[in-house]
């Protein structure tokens, strides 16, 4: 059974302040929990599951020492899961130790202010999808150990770096490296072909990119359109041109 200490702390992940403090984040569901166990175990604090979880993954957690693992019932489940039907499973795990990243002959996302959790989660995940290792935000964009990130990555967070840096100074500093700027204006990407290297960056869900951003890029990018949307969500222009510019 659930004390009520373990229960508090476990809540108070759900607060970016404690997730700082603590160096700790969650991760919920059956595919997220077995991926941190396979790819992180070292990082992996405990696991909160119900019986048929932990029966039908005795596999999986065979490496996993018995005092990181703690049957739970539906209803004490239920007070730690920040989802309104708990799906299974809960993972504390530590926060990654951030690593030397290397921008050279290779691509990377560049995220300017993407402030909702589900598109940051998504575009880890497409990241993912294309080979990418890293990705860079603005200091103001989603944290991504935000429950939310973690949920809609499925997983990639584990596989994609990232980084949080003032995007003014990280670009000054990686000058000699290309910068492409997604705008309504710019090259058509069906006419590129693949790259190699340089940065690939994406603006805000609503606003999208400044046009401090716009005038310092190598090159403005675009998506042809052919109908009357606006514009594109942010996770699916990030998809869409990382489908071109990496096939």
């Amino acid at each position: 059974m659930l004390s009520k200490a373990q229960v508090k702390y476990i809540q108070s992940l759900y607060q970016k302040k404690f997730r700082d403090e603590e160096a700790k984040f969650l991760a919920e569901g059956p595919k997220i929990v077995a991926e941190c166990c396979r790819q992180a175990a070292s990082d992996l604090v405990a696991i909160y599951a119900i019986r048929s979880w932990l029966d039908a993954e005795r596999n999986l957690l065979k490496n996993i020492t018995e005092d990181r693992i703690f049957e739970v019932e539906t209803h004490e489940l239920e007070k730690i899961s920040a989802r309104s039907t708990p799906n299974q499973v809960l993972a504390v795990m530590k926060k990654a130790s951030p690593g030397s990243p290397n921008f050279n002959n290779t691509l990377t996302l560049l995220l300017d202010t993407i402030q909702d959790p589900g598109n940051l989660g998504t575009m880890i995940r497409i990241a993912d999808w294309f080979g990418l290792k890293q990705i860079v935000c603005s200091r103001d964009s989603a944290e991504v150990y935000n429950p939310k990130v973690i949920q809609s990555s499925m997983g990639s967070f584990l596989r994609v770096a990232c980084l949080y840096e003032d995007l003014d100074e990280f670009l000054n500093k990686h000058a000699a490296i290309p910068l492409y700027a997604t705008a309504l204006d710019g090259r058509n990407i069906h006419g590129m072909g693949s790259l190699k290297e340089g940065f690939i960056l994406i603006g805000n869900e609503s606003k999208g990119l400044k046009q401090a951003w716009l005038d310092r890029a190598h090159e403005r990018i675009t998506i042809p359109k052919f109908g009357e949307a606006e514009s594109l969500n942010a996770a699916v222009a990030a998809g869409i041109v990382l489908y071109q510019l990496t096939c």
